[in-house]
């Protein structure tokens, strides 16, 4: 048989084999394609968080202060976490964003930081408080440059039936550490509950009025910090006003015993500032409710707004008419009503309160730029200087 012939029975083996070989491959050709994997969609570009702390401030021009601005929360975050890592209060975090869970916001939610404040109508000068904005504004006096600042803080404040009281004091005295002396009225209270006090408490992490302290012309009412700063942001206190253990330092070395104190509670400020007028609004505390309620019509003092009414808009519209401002009434109507405590320019054409917060400046969760706090949970923070203080000094009332 000649070597290059293959026989019938090879072709036929060979024949098959590649009919095998071609099943095989057509299989693998014809098999169904795995499912996509999803394509998380890209994450925003954060910016740096502006600072939120200390401004520029001209009495003629300044109307309100920093900018909106939005975050993401970490896995471990919880609001009063990211409040105070923004200089924010816990009511103000939890006003801004309806729906969050405060304890459990969840990694990647997005988290409005309202670190634009409208400033009230009060005199420019010394410490001035916003009860309904949990919110204390430090007007230093110029520099030697003629410059000047404004520096904000959040607060806590009186609780229900022990309301800070409103008007004008001063800052008489100081002390570092302080020891602590309840008032009669606040040891029994908590011996009511359960949880009596001792007669004097000494300096340290069981004092509520935390490193420092600053009584207040009116008896037993101070400025202080605390030993619990997730309280900051809160009506918590038995009336004194509450800082977070590193802003009260700040403040401590930077206002003198004399500083004047002025103390509104406005739910609804408003004030322009570049192309528009803003609003600003918070949810009324109980007390000023009553206090419109019981109010008698013509009565000589001042109007207590809490809503949207014919004199409020009458004042609005008198601020915004010299630069030739036209208010947007129904979104105007909406801030004042949600009560979020979000400044929104109710003034400049088509912006309305979703689309400006969607247009906020979206920023890492970190520290802004010029934090007084650290970042750790440690509550004993010092400044650089406390100069004519007298640590140990004793402080009755408060809380």
């Amino acid at each position: 048989m000649h070597r290059g012939f293959v026989g019938p029975g090879a072709g036929l083996a060979r024949a098959s084999a590649l009919v095998a070989l071609v099943t095989l491959a057509g299989c693998s050709v014809f098999r169904p394609e795995p499912e996509p994997v999803p394509v998380e969609p890209a994450k925003p570009k954060l910016a740096a968080p502006l600072a939120t702390h200390t401004f520029p401030f001209d009495p003629q021009t300044t109307g309100v202060l920093g900018e909106l601005q939005v975050t993401y929360a970490r896995e471990e975050d919880t609001l009063p976490d990211i409040a105070r890592r923004f200089n924010l209060g816990f009511d103000e975090l939890v006003n801004a964003n309806p729906g969050v869970d405060p304890w459990l916001p969840g990694e990647g939610t997005r988290i409005v930081l309202p670190t634009q404040f409208v400033l009230p109508d009060a005199p420019y000068e010394g410490v001035v408080v916003n009860l309904a904005a949990l919110r204390m504004f430090h007007f230093p006096k110029p520099g030697k440059d003629g410059q000047r600042v404004v520096i904000t803080y959040p607060i806590g404040i009186g609780k229900v039936g022990w309301a800070t009281p409103e008007g004008a004091t001063k800052i008489v005295s100081k002390r570092k550490d302080p020891y602590w002396t309840p008032p009669a009225s606040v040891r029994k209270e908590h011996a009511a509950e359960g949880d009596p006090l001792p007669a004097r408490v000494p300096p340290g992490p069981d004092n509520p009025l935390g490193n420092r302290a600053m009584n207040l012309g009116w008896p037993s009412y101070l400025i202080h910090g605390t030993n619990k700063p997730a309280g900051v942001g809160l009506r918590a206190s038995h009336g004194c006003i509450r800082m977070y253990p590193e802003d009260v330092v700040v403040l401590f070395d930077q206002v003198a015993v004399g500083t004047k104190v002025t103390v509104v509670n406005q739910p609804i400020v408003y004030r322009w500032q570049g192309d528009s007028l803003y609003v600003q609004s918070y949810p009324p505390h109980e007390e000023l409710l009553e206090a419109k309620a019981k109010k008698k019509k013509g009565a000589k003092s001042p109007p207590i707004h809490t809503h949207l009414d014919e004199v409020l808009a009458a004042k609005m519209r008198k601020r915004a008419e010299p630069h030739g401002g036209s208010i947007d009434w129904t979104v105007t109507d909406q801030v004042i009503s949600d009560a979020r405590g979000v400044a929104v320019p109710v003034s400049r054409p088509g912006v309305t309160y979703d689309a400006f917060v969607a247009a906020a400046r979206q920023v890492e969760n970190t520290l802004p730029a010029g934090a007084n706090w650290d970042g750790r949970d440690g509550e004993d923070t010092e400044s650089a200087s406390a100069a004519g203080t007298a640590p140990g000094g004793g402080s009755t009332g408060g809380l």
